[in-house]
């Protein structure tokens, strides 16, 4: 019943733990001593149906270890609220943070799981005021809600965006404070193969002014759009099971990895101490 246990596929994410993290990020386990960046996000940074995710694309590229923290289904409040955060970028030269969405994240109007933001738990009172009409109990994922929302009452939907947008900087602030040392935002934009215009397609809520907002906490930001060819590549050099398919079409593939390892390169190499 956990999907962070993954593995299902035909890849061995060999999950692991830190410290006394009750999160369990990518294998193999890595020694948290010497010099290593620190690669900290959702799905995207722990490489989700991929081989070699861009953390292990990087660190092959800049020739010093690239811990993958990646954390299947997260938002900003898993490392948020994560003790290890503040002790794993104290040990680090550098700390790679991809700028997670805004949607997957407790706030007035609702609930999330405490470790997989993906699970809606409960709306608020505010949330049953403002949308009276929903019967909340249908929906067990935030963007399955977020897009039916939108969908029935986009005037009121616009309400709960501009929340969701506020708690994000406020949230992302307090996570920056906490991590230690040198770090870079990684904003990564749209991957998913285009969809010919279904209206129920999940929407980023980030936007370049929310990130101008967080961006002054860091010491820089790199923001990578993959290219069309990427993006059509679909779910090409990917490995899931027969009924996982779905689930990987709304993952970014290989060559998105690469192209997110290219653009952090430069960036990462200004940071690190000489080889």
């Amino acid at each position: 019943m956990a999907f962070e246990n993954a593995g299902c596929g035909t890849l061995d994410y060999l999950p692991c733990r830190y410290g006394k993290s009750k999160l369990l990020f990518r294998g193999p386990r890595r020694r948290l001593d010497g010099v290593f960046c620190a690669a900290m996000g959702g799905a995207e940074t722990y490489g989700k149906f991929v081989q070699d995710p861009w953390p292990a694309l990087l660190e092959a590229r800049i020739g010093l270890p690239v811990v993958n923290f990646g954390y299947l289904n997260a938002g900003v409040d898993v490392f948020a609220h994560e003790p290890q955060v503040t002790d794993v970028s104290r040990k680090a030269c550098l700390s790679i943070i991809q700028l997670m969405d805004a949607h997957n994240m407790s706030n007035r109007f609702y609930a999330v799981h405490p470790r997989r933001n993906d699970r809606f738990l409960r709306a608020s009172s505010l949330m049953r005021s403002v949308f009276p009409e929903i019967d909340f109990t249908e929906f067990n994922f935030t963007r399955h809600m977020l897009n039916a929302l939108r969908l029935r009452a986009p005037d009121r939907y616009e309400m709960l965006v501009e929340e969701l947008r506020t708690a994000w900087v406020a949230r992302m602030g307090m996570l920056l404070n906490r991590v230690e040392g040198r770090k870079i935002l990684l904003w990564i934009g749209d991957y998913t193969r285009a969809s010919d215009g279904d209206e129920g397609a999940a929407q980023s809520l980030l936007t370049p002014q929310m990130v101008e907002q967080v961006r002054q906490n860091a010491d820089d930001l790199v923001f990578v759009q993959p290219s069309d060819s990427a993006r059509a590549a679909g779910t090409d050099g990917m490995h899931f099971g027969p009924l996982e398919a779905a689930a990987a079409a709304e993952m970014p593939g290989p060559l998105v990895h690469t192209e997110i390892a290219a653009a952090l390169e430069p960036a990462v190499r200004a940071m690190i101490p000489a080889a």
